[in-house]
């Protein structure tokens, strides 16, 4: 079973037989098998006949509709969990302080061991690089051990934060082209090209591990490190944490060293309070009209369609990369890992199993 990815702001996927047909205008066809295919991620905007959501329907194909900046537009629901106990348990544990604690202390804990791993494995290119990371490393560490003697929930978010801040500190030293730009961690919108990969590989993970946490029946809504919102779904960010960054991070940095990218595949947009992209890139703006732009819009970098096909073909490689998985002693894929991450936590909601353990990568 696969990801289909749709990258396209035309085309019209119908149905034919009991095949989808993705239709371009200039008249490429792209078949898609229901049989073989677990989940469609659209990035953009496409036309679906109603036979072809039926299809989609028949075969339960979870669909996701992104912006090409990534941002999430939706997706079809086809049959929400009828597991009401599973889910009762969930929302029962949100009022027990020591469960919330002890399971965000293992997921930041072990977040925070794998950021060191990388941290650790960084090319020293010279003393002056070398010392501050062997400092950062240092600070690092005494992180983790905060982590473990948290008593408060709040605290191990703090602790997470600082965490953080250290990691992205030395982040850019483990990126070899000069022309990739790092000015620290910038969302909503990435500032610069690197943060453009980081964050649409976070976005590609955070919806395969929701795929799998429905998959399992639990509700992606309740989460318990992160903080509760509306229309959040929490659990996902929670249980995608130890995923970042063996699978997104370190494909990041090679993305870049490995010349898998280049730098015609970034553009500079314009986002603004009341739009999440403007149409035209940043240097096609209309200057005569410049009154009509929001003050309050910025510049961002995002990956070019181009760009956003290379990135995908190298993240459906890097998750079928198998690793040694501690939970079953044997090696697997990170796809694979990630659904038996979630079936673990299950296992721990329902009371067979006392202790979230995450990922930890060597």
């Amino acid at each position: 079973m696969s990801t289909i990815y749709i990258v396209s702001n035309n085309g019209k996927l119908q149905k034919k037989g009991e095949t989808l047909q993705l239709n371009y205008p200039d008249g490429m066809i792209t078949t898609i098998f229901p049989y073989k295919t677990e989940q469609i991620v659209v990035l953009g905007s496409i036309e679906i006949t109603g036979s072809a959501f039926r299809l989609l329907m028949k075969y339960n194909i979870d669909t996701i509709f992104l912006g090409t900046n990534g941002k999430f537009n939706g997706k079809l629901v086809f049959q929400e969990s009828k597991n009401i106990f599973l889910r009762q348990r969930q929302f029962k544990l949100l009022d027990d302080n020591s469960f919330r604690l002890n399971f965000a202390k293992a997921v930041v804990s072990g977040k925070l061991k794998n950021q060191l791993t990388f941290m650790q494995r960084i090319n020293r290119r010279s003393n002056e690089i070398e010392a501050k990371i062997k400092q950062t490393i240092e600070n690092m560490k005494r992180i983790i051990q905060k982590v473990d003697d948290a008593t408060d929930l709040n605290m191990v978010r703090g602790y997470e934060g600082i965490g953080a801040k250290y990691f992205f500190s030395v982040f850019r030293e483990n990126i070899k082209q000069d022309w990739a730009i790092f000015k620290g961690r910038s969302m909503h919108p990435p500032e610069d090209n690197v943060n453009a990969v980081l964050s649409f590989l976070y976005t590609l993970l955070l919806y395969r591990v929701d795929a799998a946490i429905e998959e399992e029946g639990l509700d992606a809504y309740v989460g318990y490190f992160h903080e509760l919102e509306y229309g959040k779904r929490t659990l996902s960010f929670d249980l995608m944490e130890e995923f970042r960054t063996p699978l997104a991070d370190t494909l990041c940095c090679a993305l870049f060293n490995l010349g898998m990218l280049n730098e015609t595949d970034f553009r500079e947009v314009v986002f603004s309070s009341d739009s999440d992209e403007y149409p035209l890139a940043a240097d096609e703006i209309d200057t005569d009209n410049i009154e009509n732009i929001s003050y309050q819009s910025k510049k961002g970098i995002l990956l070019t369609k181009d760009g956003i096909q290379k990135v995908i073909t190298q993240f459906e490689k890097k998750i079928e990369t198998q690793i040694f998985y501690q939970l079953q002693a044997r090696n697997i894929s990170y796809k694979k890992i990630i659904q038996e991450q979630v079936k673990h936590f299950r296992r721990i909601i329902n009371g067979e199993e006392r202790e979230y353990k995450p990922l930890i990568s060597k």
